[in-house]
């Protein structure tokens, strides 16, 4: 059977998710995250070329003033970071051309990406909270954090209702 896509008017979620992808692929990945590839050890360090110095110095001003977790980056935590870099930002990109032009491939990969981003999450809120890096004001930590607790949650909910989440039959047939 012939499919067409959804025309992106009519999925008025998936504006929604296009801008989340589109953040994390800016903001999150290929920002704050590629700091930390690049500066292990915030004690010692010279700064990268990118990101800006100012934006550096912002990111250990919060993890020092609110998420210890942030600027301690204990090896479970770098590879979360390793993750997002490798895994996640080409998935952003893969995601916004699916989303944007309507392509039910990216469904699985939604659904694996939803999976991992939420078990990281957890994971990290759990040493946030309860660990030797716990936050001293964890609902802070939790409010910043739980864009990527409920995404993970609403895109599963999205993909899981239908093998075809972008297409309907072709008029026709």
């Amino acid at each position: 059977m012939n499919r067409v896509p959804i025309p992106l008017v009519e999925r008025r979620l998936d504006w929604v998710f296009l801008g989340f992808f589109v953040f994390n692929l800016v903001f999150i990945t290929y920002f704050v995250d590629v700091e930390q590839v690049l500066i292990p050890d915030t004690s010692s360090f010279t700064y990268p070329v990118w990101p800006p110095k100012a934006a550096v110095d912002l990111f250990h001003w919060y993890g020092r003033t609110h998420d210890p977790l942030l600027v301690a980056r204990p090896p479970f935590w770098r590879a979360t970071i390793w993750l997002d870099v490798l895994l996640f930002g080409p998935y952003y990109v893969a995601a916004i051309f699916a989303f944007w032009k309507g392509r039910d491939w990216i469904r699985l990969p939604t659904i694996i990406y939803s999976t991992m981003l939420f078990t990281n999450v957890v994971i990290i809120l759990f040493e946030e909270k309860l660990g030797i890096h716990a936050a001293p004001d964890f609902g802070r930590v939790l409010g910043s954090n739980l864009a990527w607790l409920v995404f993970p949650v609403l895109l599963i909910a999205r993909m899981w209702k239908s093998e075809h989440p972008f297409t309907r039959p072709a008029p026709g047939t």
